[in-house]
């Protein structure tokens, strides 16, 4: 997915440990072909990673159409995960393939890659997540590279688990992915208390998509995120009349980096140089091909040096 706001924010993040907090969301009314608006929990003023999770983007149900024309991307993996709906993605690695709920279509956009995402006919709604991955520094120019999984699904106190990257209750993604990672869809039923063992030195963060749910101590409304930092062998999740949420977590990440428009950099002069490649068409993105139309131009950059913003001490 692009991010097509008109004057994107540059953000310079770093990552530290941190206590309970509730991230709550913005809405981010996102211009172009889409025409639709999101929720946005990552990144913000008060929190810029989760592990290495760096972009996070709740939307729908709406009745909308998408049509996200070709975009490029550097330095990091997209997530797509959908609740309802289907989306047909094509890149420019040569991968034509749909997004459908409960599947994982993971993109690493490392050196450079571009690609489209447009609704099906069929799909009068849609409803799910857009989430990035910030590239470590020895790996962010990797390869082009499109992986595809269907989770099984494992349950846990009455929960449906369903673990789309990295290990949890019993089930592990095969997923390949540059730092350690946790992502998974929990349902959980009316009454439900949900003890989740987890890793101690993950940070982990809890989204709350529809119903009720309570983090530990935490009640969540729907759309915020709850951030439980390093420190936690088990996460207490419990629901009065049920709930669907998203499970996101990592080891801290420790790199600084610069994030503006599609791009996650660690310079202003290196986003700048990549901007200027995108505009000029060369080989660095490639070409997507079977997409009806003209590709995403780049917005302007800001009038001075992108400067670094990260989480609060």
């Amino acid at each position: 997915m692009s991010n097509v706001e008109a004057e994107p924010a540059e953000v310079t993040c770093t990552s530290a440990p941190g206590t309970v907090e509730v991230l709550q969301p913005r809405n981010v009314p996102l211009g172009g072909p889409r025409a639709m608006s999101v929720r946005r929990t990552l990144p913000q003023k008060q929190r810029s990673f989760i592990g290495a999770w760096c972009f996070c983007d709740h939307y729908g149900p709406d009745n909308v159409r998408m049509d996200v024309a070709p975009h490029p991307h550097t330095g990091l993996q997209t997530v797509s995960w959908l609740f309802t709906g289907e989306i047909e993605h094509r890149d420019s690695h040569g991968v034509h393939a749909y997004v459908r709920p409960g599947e994982l279509n993971l993109m690493t956009g490392g050196r450079g890659i571009a690609h489209s995402e447009v609704s099906t006919p069929s799909s009068t709604v849609l409803h799910g997540e857009q989430l990035w991955l910030a590239l470590p520094d020895a790996h962010r120019d990797a390869p082009r590279d499109f992986q595809h999984h269907v989770p099984p699904t494992v349950h846990v106190d009455g929960a449906e688990v369903r673990v789309f990257l990295g290990s949890l209750a019993g089930s592990t993604s095969p997923v390949t992915t540059f730092t350690p990672l946790l992502g998974a869809e929990l349902v959980l039923p009316a009454g439900a208390t949900v003890e989740l063992p987890v890793r101690p030195d993950f940070e982990h963060g809890v989204l709350l998509d529809t119903g009720d749910v309570t983090l530990q101590e935490t009640a969540l409304t729907p759309g915020a995120l709850g951030y439980a930092g390093t420190g936690h062998d088990t996460l207490t999740l419990s629901t009065r009349d049920g709930a669907r949420v998203v499970l996101l977590g990592g080891v801290p990440f420790s790199e600084e980096i610069v994030m503006w428009w599609n791009f996650v950099g660690r310079t202003h002069d290196e986003i700048a140089a990549w901007r200027d490649e995108w505009q000029a068409e060369t080989d660095r993105f490639g070409r997507v091909e079977g997409y009806d139309g003209a590709r995403l131009p780049a917005p302007p950059l800001p009038g001075g040096r992108l400067r670094p913003r990260g989480n609060p001490a």
